[in-house]
């Protein structure tokens, strides 16, 4: 349900002043306002908004028949204030002024030196309030010899080397199925924002943080991208496979397809004795998880002909009770429609009681607080919907800044 109440959680009384859009800056401050904080989302009227406004369909249903709210622009605006400025103009920029001078955080993804023309970059900003945390959004940074490029989380996942690792050995490179550079990016933004935050509060300064799309995503290669600075090769396509562990991967059964995840040599042994597979237990070339990856392409076939033979839930069952990790590949109703999601609250209502009909669905937030959980407080908005209210909405954030 949605509650409008004054705002709740840690960090409540936090402002910020959103001047991004699509999806890595709108991830950030939609988890920053799940925790509490007053989220004003800036948008230009004269393009229609936020660009994912139009992403659709599917559409949340309306009174009038028209409407702004893409399930895809609601995936990441919730806890959030609509207000319209057009910083081409005098007057919008003199609002956005006027909300960052109330704000503790400005978020904003245009491209390097975009917002420099308005007086509404980091360093004049910075000027203007010292204490201040800037948080930029780019493709490729502020700097380097691609800084003036756009990036979008395609391209990110393209330059920084993701999908050379994504999709069948011999198919082509492939993305992962969400925009999940954009995600990461906003996962770090929303770190580096608190970090910033509590050297604020120590100090009294704020900073500048510059942020790249490109730049998390190479960050988070993980365990691949040391693969290569160990070993000089460049990692390769394996499917569902690993790169580092033997067997891991997606198998086919009698009925579908499990995921096998075996961690450990003792593991190992359990999963042959659950399939009645001692022989391949016994053998050498499949002793140590070192060696299974040395002969994986000998062990492969050994595991599908074990597999295909039995249904889905048997094998689940067998390997659940010797404790060898396995599991079904769900379709995204049957995830979201699960009692584990249900029990775990992954799936949220928000009510409206304006244009838009009924209640809207929405993916939760997984943080679970023993002390301040999160709140889900302001249905995505509609395109505007709080410019009058603007005045309120400050001093309500800035009264629950002062009980902090």
């Amino acid at each position: 349900m949605t509650d409008a109440s004054e705002p709740k959680g840690p960090l409540a009384g936090l402002v910020i002043c959103d001047l991004s859009r699509i999806l890595a800056g709108p991830t950030a401050t939609q988890l920053m306002g799940d925790l509490g904080a007053t989220v004003i989302k800036i948008e230009n009227p004269k393009s229609g908004g936020d660009d994912t406004r139009a992403w659709g369909p599917p559409y949340a249903e309306t009174t009038d028949g028209e409407s702004d709210l893409s399930a895809y622009f609601m995936a990441a605006n919730r806890n959030k204030f609509s207000v319209t400025a057009d910083i081409s103009t005098t007057d919008g920029v003199a609002l956005v002024r006027e909300i960052a001078a109330a704000a503790d955080v400005v978020i904003e993804n245009f491209k390097p030196g975009g917002l420099a023309k308005y007086g509404l970059d980091h360093e004049t900003m910075l000027a203007a309030h010292p204490d201040l945390v800037y948080c930029s959004i780019s493709g490729f940074g502020q700097t380097g010899p691609n800084a003036h490029l756009a990036g979008y989380d395609l391209m990110a996942q393209g330059y920084g080397g993701i999908m050379s690792l994504t999709g069948a050995p011999d198919g082509p490179p492939m993305k992962v199925g969400v925009g999940i550079a954009d995600v990461m990016c906003g996962m770090y933004a929303a770190i580096g924002i608190l970090s910033a935050l509590r050297h604020r509060d120590a100090t009294g300064e704020g900073q500048h943080i510059d942020l790249a799309l490109v730049d998390a995503q190479m960050a988070w290669l993980i365990n691949e991208g040391t693969n290569y600075l160990t070993s000089g090769k460049d990692p390769v396509r394996r499917g569902n496979a690993h790169p580092n562990i033997c067997p891991y991967d997606v198998f086919e059964t009698a009925d579908g397809h499990v995921i096998l995840a075996v961690g450990n040599d003792a593991q190992f042994r359990r999963f042959c004795g659950a399939l009645d597979a001692a022989e391949t237990a016994a053998d050498e070339r499949f002793a140590t998880n070192s060696s299974r990856l040395s002969h994986r392409d000998a062990l492969t076939p050994i595991i599908s002909e074990l597999l295909i033979k039995r249904d889905t839930r048997d094998i689940l069952e067998r390997l659940s009770n010797v404790g060898v990790p396995a599991g079904p590949i769900h379709t995204v109703r049957q995830a979201l429609s699960s009692d584990q999601a249900e029990a775990r609250g992954a799936v949220i209502t928000m009510q409206r009681d304006d244009s838009v009909k009924g209640n809207v669905q929405l993916l939760g937030n997984p943080l679970k607080f023993s002390r301040t959980p999160v709140s889900y407080r302001q249905a995505p908005p509609r395109l505007g919907e709080h410019d009058a209210a603007l005045s309120d909405i400050l001093r309500r954030a800035i009264g629950a800044r002062g009980a902090r």
